[in-house]
């Protein structure tokens, strides 16, 4: 049982990892974010099915993160469309 608990801290930690190593690519760190909500959204269900609540809290955070999902690539596409590349050292308008 407490597999089903280490599973998604794993995923987690790993998502975590992957976006703090990756940060010069936006499209990267939009993927590894996309992994930390799925984490997230995979603990939550576990944890909410294994006390017999209702899993209505999980419909609206995923209605949430793709809300997020969707700005985020509205973003890449403005980005790629203006400079011609996601990466983060090229643009003189961030640093």
């Amino acid at each position: 049982m407490l597999i089903y608990f280490f599973i998604p801290f794993v995923m987690y930690f790993s998502g975590l990892l992957a976006f703090s190593l990756k940060r010069k690519h936006l499209l990267l760190m939009l993927l590894s974010l996309e992994f930390i909500v799925l984490s997230l959204y995979f603990l939550m269900y576990i944890y909410l099915s294994f006390f017999n609540y209702e899993v209505y809290f999980c419909m609206i955070f995923l209605t949430v993160s793709v809300c997020e999902s969707a700005l985020g690539l509205g973003i890449l596409v403005s980005m790629m469309r203006s400079y011609g590349n996601d990466y983060f050292q090229t643009f003189n308008l961030l640093w």
